[in-house]
């Protein structure tokens, strides 16, 4: 995969650089700014290499037109305040405030374009569409440099399609995370645990399908369990559960057990009467979940658990929670697994997404993890062996 070292002398040189700044939102106040700092190294080593930046960003999903309501305003604020220099964000994308933002721009300067999928041209299946809204783009740069890796799997405008319009190079992100998932998952050190929760074993199918193969050990939590447990012939209650699933997780099971996987199920689940925070809530072995009540979290006995299979793994993935940690009664499997991590002596990878947020949500310290990825979805697709448009279009 070719580097920003690989695109020679940039003095003077427009870079056009797309970064994920897909951060969550209450009102104008970002929530999480975790993606937005990801992004600093790499428009500071390209401003320190003489450079002037321009970013290229989504939020949010404003269906392929303005919306203010997913503006990239805070996120321009923010980038500006961790720079500590201004970023001019242009109005449109590739109108006239952009082609005037883009002119003005002298070198050791940073500007950002809008919302690049206020265009429907970003996310189109049609090639040609796609293509041309990244001739515009390109038209505004000297090279291009991909740093959004919560984007490398789709094959849209500003991530794969302008990559062949410019010299073309990844950032230090993509860079890093490429080179910590492979670490993970390409000739792991082992023991190799993989931790997954989340809410449905369907959004993790090519996952463990793939990982039946490759770990020593796959640790199931989140709502997925509730599916696992069932394959295992015990009432769930109301949690939730993949009935069209159940006979695809017993194949696991059995593939697991023919194979060598450990597949390490809980042995208590906190159990609530509805789902909210303040809901009554209890402990209860998994096999006893009572008819009326779900499952919201892993238990404690299960976090022990948990954390013994993990402390003595070379390597270890972790992509979904437990349960909802964003409720604190709730929050507690989820914390031990992180704790875990960070205690473990092996090469830690939290996953992304949700698991990236909760790391951030419940205060642990992001330099006790080896990697924390910035793309949930990009995370999951290399943990499923699949190739990446938005990276494959980067290599030498």
């Amino acid at each position: 995969m070719k580097t920003i070292a690989s695109l020679g002398d940039l003095t003077g040189k427009k870079v056009l650089v797309r970064s994920d700044l897909n951060v969550p939102l209450e009102g104008t106040t970002i929530t999480d700014d975790g993606r937005v700092r990801a992004s600093v190294p790499t428009i500071k080593a390209l401003l320190e290499a003489g450079a002037s930046v321009i970013v290229t960003a989504h939020l949010g999903r404003p269906k392929g037109e303005p919306n203010p309501d997913y503006s990239l305003a805070p996120a321009a604020a923010r980038l500006a305040e961790l720079l500590g220099q201004p970023v001019t964000l242009a109005e449109d994308l590739v109108g006239e405030s952009a082609k005037a933002t883009v002119a003005a721009l002298e070198p050791g300067q940073v500007a950002m374009l809008e919302n690049v999928r206020f265009d429907a041209r970003e996310t189109s299946k049609v090639d040609e569409e796609r293509e041309a809204l990244a001739a515009e783009l390109a038209s505004f740069a000297d090279v291009f440099v991909s740093d959004g890796f919560g984007v490398v799997h789709r094959k849209q405008a500003s991530v794969y399609d302008v990559a062949k319009k410019l010299p073309a190079a990844a950032g230090t992100l993509v860079q890093k995370e490429v080179e910590s998932l492979s670490k993970a998952t390409t000739d792991p050190e082992r023991p190799y645990a993989v931790v997954l929760g989340g809410s449905k074993v369907s959004d993790k199918l090519l996952v463990i399908e793939n990982l039946l193969t490759k770990a020593d050990r796959l640790l199931i939590g989140g709502g997925m369990v509730f599916t696992f447990l069932a394959a295992k012939g015990y009432s769930v209650g109301t949690s939730l559960l993949e009935e069209d699933q159940i006979e695809k997780v017993k194949g696991y099971l059995a593939t697991a057990e023919s194979s060598g996987v450990e597949i390490v199920l809980p042995t208590d689940i906190v159990v609530a009467s509805a789902f909210a925070a303040d809901a009554d809530h209890k402990v209860v072995t998994a096999d006893e979940i009572p008819d009326g009540w779900m499952g919201l979290d892993i238990g404690p006995d299960s976090g022990e658990l948990f954390a013994s299979k993990i402390a003595d793994a070379k390597t270890i993935v972790w992509n979904g929670p437990m349960g909802v940690f964003e409720f604190e009664a709730f929050a507690a499997g989820t914390s031990a697994v992180a704790q875990a991590m960070i205690d473990a002596d092996g090469f830690s990878v939290v996953g992304g997404g949700d698991s990236a947020a909760a790391v951030r949500k419940l205060g642990f310290d992001e330099a006790g993890f080896s990697h924390i990825s910035t793309g949930g979805g990009a995370s999951l697709e290399l943990l499923e062996g699949k190739v990446l448009p938005g990276l494959a279009v980067l290599e030498d």
